[in-house]
């Protein structure tokens, strides 16, 4: 899937575009939680994707921080795609990539539709990255292909040693990368943050961002509600992001309702004459993650495999089909 990041993103803006519609099922997600592992967790994400074609099926995600000081990554996924004929799997897909590129792919497509107004001279010309994992090596390949003009990327993590070898592995052409000496630093450097860190309670406010400033809240409970409370917000979903303690279900849990959210991001790219961006307050897109934009991209993995004769196809991985039982063979009670 790499140099794909123009289809990718188109996939994203099609499915956000498709559940404005109401052309989509996305029950809430399962959390999981691991007696005395609080911070582990294993999410199940169930959707259907109208469109043409369909596609239905569950993202199996698990998330253990600690992976990262064992040199492990923290996030590992498997995809299962169902028939929509008959209901029975198509294709059990590895989705650890699938699930960081379509996160980054939607990072990207709204800072296209929050942070940047082509003609008025306020395209981004940097980033600052919040959290040197995966997520945002991918944020910043995204970015960079939906923002040409970005040249730049102050980037920062709790460990400067991450930090160091995000800037060291970094291959994204034409962005020239600063570590930076602390998190006032990165917020105040560019007009445009992504976050993506591994915090499980709000920790920070954006006091040292710049007015009018876009923040991808990608982690989704870095932020205090007095942030939230401040900023023009965007979310994919109230219903899902309004959910298991994030920054946005604190917010409601102390207003008491949602109105501080401004809009979905599929309203915007569906009927953007309808949503006005505020430059006196920063914004702040925060996506739960719908599971929708998985199989979306996992459909199109799919194809891929398929067209290049790739993967393993088992015709006897599901048991044999039974005769159908006829009224006169059913035992009489």
């Amino acid at each position: 899937m790499r140099d794909r990041e123009h289809e990718i993103a188109d996939l994203v803006r099609s499915a956000y575009r498709l559940h404005d519609e109401a052309k989509s099922e996305v029950p809430h997600s399962c959390f999981l939680r691991l007696h005395d592992q609080p911070q582990d967790r294993i999410v199940a994400l169930p959707a259907y994707l109208g469109g043409e074609p369909g596609v239905a099926g569950v993202k199996w995600v698990a998330s253990f921080p600690g992976n990262i000081h064992a040199g492990v990554d923290r996030a590992s996924a498997v995809i299962v795609l169902n028939s929509l004929r008959t209901g029975r799997p198509d294709a059990f897909i590895e989705a650890s990539l699938i699930s960081a590129k379509r996160t980054a792919a939607s990072a990207a497509v709204a800072a296209a539709a929050l942070a940047s107004e082509p003609g008025a001279g306020l395209d981004p010309a940097g980033v600052g990255i919040v959290g040197c994992g995966v997520i945002n090596m991918e944020v910043l390949r995204f970015l960079k292909a939906a923002l040409p003009t970005l040249e730049e990327a102050t980037i920062f993590d709790l460990s400067p040693e991450r930090a160091t070898g995000f800037a060291r592995s970094c291959t994204v052409p034409g962005v020239t990368l600063t570590v930076a000496r602390d998190l006032d630093q990165v917020l105040a450097a560019h007009r445009l943050i992504a976050m993506a860190t591994t915090a499980s309670e709000p920790h920070m406010n954006l006091d040292a961002c710049r007015s009018g400033a876009t923040v991808l809240h990608l982690s989704l409970r870095d932020l205090t509600v007095e942030t939230i409370l401040a900023a023009q917000n965007v979310v994919d979903d109230a219903s899902h992001v309004c959910r298991e303690r994030t920054s946005l279900h604190l917010a409601e849990q102390a207003t008491g309702g949602r109105e501080f959210i401004a809009a979905s991001i599929g309203e915007i790219l569906s009927r953007p004459a309808e949503f006005h961006r505020d430059h006196d307050k920063i914004a702040i897109f925060s996506p739960f993650g719908l599971g929708i934009l998985d199989l979306a991209l996992a459909q199109f993995v799919l194809a891929e495999a398929v067209r290049r004769d790739m993967g393993e196809s088992i015709e006897d991985f599901l048991p044999p089909s039974h005769p159908m039982i006829t009224d006169d063979q059913r035992t009489p009670h």
